[in-house]
């Protein structure tokens, strides 16, 4: 049975995406994808307690809900409506497709899924031009509950990661918990739903084995002969995981850079806090996972075109993270979690590639500084200045 949102007056954390889907939806479909429990559901709930009244919410993984999806059973007065997890639908662009273009003048929709819903569409692409594509990310250093300090909120994101239950929850028992059984959902309900894996378990142990090597490059061919399963399984294993939003690759910057290393990719996680337990490796993950929630800001908002690469050459030069915004070169960062001795790989490619930014972020810092065009400062000060704040500058 459909739910409706009133207006209920009770509190709900405005998330950073909020108030640009509002602008949205006067024109268009608005698709939400993100990993599961990032906020989607309570996202678009908001929209509803605050913008709308008398919203529908349907749920495919709901019975009663998909029953009525599949029958187009809704009040042709409510002015706005959401499908969950749609994309688990077969037919699902076609069925959203002739129910928008049909659809009353005053009546708008969002669909959000735990899936990429700009991948999980079938054939051509007959939604062109009748949506807007966000992606939901977890909480960072730049986005937390009004009236906590960045500096707790950075102790909780290395110790909990950035979902909001666990985030909120700030019980380490509670997220134990609620991580095994997020992941137990998303192997046994989402990736059931969408994918024809026969070997779960075998599948279990791939995403673990990226979990340990979150941070450092990946082989692929070596994971799958510790696994015993074929490089293309494993290739498209990493793919499935990169789809489902458990982790993302990014991969080597190649153009403009002699010798080069030209494939292997290095694996970070949405969940920060389902990485290693190891100060270094949560401030890196920490830092790859707001760096890439700015870029798909930017992409999702201001239409941008914006990658997430690293630097490794075969002299072993290597700087952690390179920001590409439109073919251009916009910022090189080091991750060190107490060291302030400025690394010789970046500033070697600081003078080679000449960025907007040059930055060694510092988990451990004192003061910040510069020297020689580059800025030594901590992940707290990096991001005090989203780009969600003022995002016509």
């Amino acid at each position: 049975m459909a739910e409706y949102f009133p207006r209920t007056g009770k509190p709900v954390m405005k998330r950073y995406c909020e108030p640009y889907i509002i602008q949205d939806i006067s024109k268009k479909m608005v698709f939400i994808g993100g990993p599961r429990q990032v906020g989607k559901t309570t996202l678009s709930q908001a929209l509803c307690q605050e913008e709308y009244h008398n919203c529908e919410y349907f749920n495919w993984d709901v019975d009663e809900d998909r029953r009525a999806i599949t029958k187009k059973q809704w009040k042709q007065d409510s002015p706005l409506i959401i499908f969950d997890e749609l994309h688990k639908y077969p037919r699902w662009k076609q069925w959203i497709k002739g129910v928008y273009d049909s659809k009353p003048d005053d009546q708008q929709y969002i669909v959000t899924g735990s899936a990429r819903l700009d991948v999980y569409r079938r054939g051509g692409d007959s939604l062109m031009g009748r949506y807007h594509y966000w992606r939901l990310h977890p909480l960072t250093i730049d986005e937390l509950p009004e009236g906590m300090t960045m500096t707790e909120g950075y102790e909780r994101l290395l110790r909990l990661g950035g979902f909001p239950e666990p985030f909120l929850s700030n019980d380490e028992r509670e997220v134990r918990r609620w991580r095994r059984e997020r992941f137990d959902r998303i192997l046994r309900e989402d990736i059931r739903d969408l994918e024809q894996i026969q070997d779960i378990q075998l599948l279990y142990l791939f995403i673990d084995e990226l979990r340990q090597r979150a941070g450092n490059l990946i082989t692929l061919s070596n994971l799958a002969g510790d696994l015993q399963i074929a490089p293309r399984t494993a290739k498209n294993w990493l793919a499935l995981a990169e789809r489902m939003y458990i982790c993302f690759p990014i991969y080597p910057l190649t153009k403009n850079i002699p010798r080069s290393i030209q494939k292997p990719p290095k694996v970070y996680f949405y969940d920060n806090g389902d990485t290693v337990d190891d100060p270094g490796i949560r401030l890196e993950n920490l830092v790859a996972t707001t760096l890439l929630k700015r870029l798909h800001f930017l992409e999702d908002y201001h239409g941008h075109k914006c990658t997430l690469h690293y630097i490794r050459d075969k002299d072993s030069r290597e700087v952690d993270f390179v920001t590409v915004i439109d073919d251009k070169v916009t910022d090189l960062i080091e991750v060190k979690s107490s060291d302030t001795n400025i690394s010789n790989s970046l500033k070697y490619y600081t003078e080679k590639l000449r960025p907007q930014r040059a930055v060694q972020l510092v988990g451990n810092l004192n003061r910040s500084f510069d020297k020689n065009g580059i800025r030594v400062t901590s992940p707290i000060e990096f991001f005090a200045d989203p780009p969600w704040i003022n995002p016509h500058e």
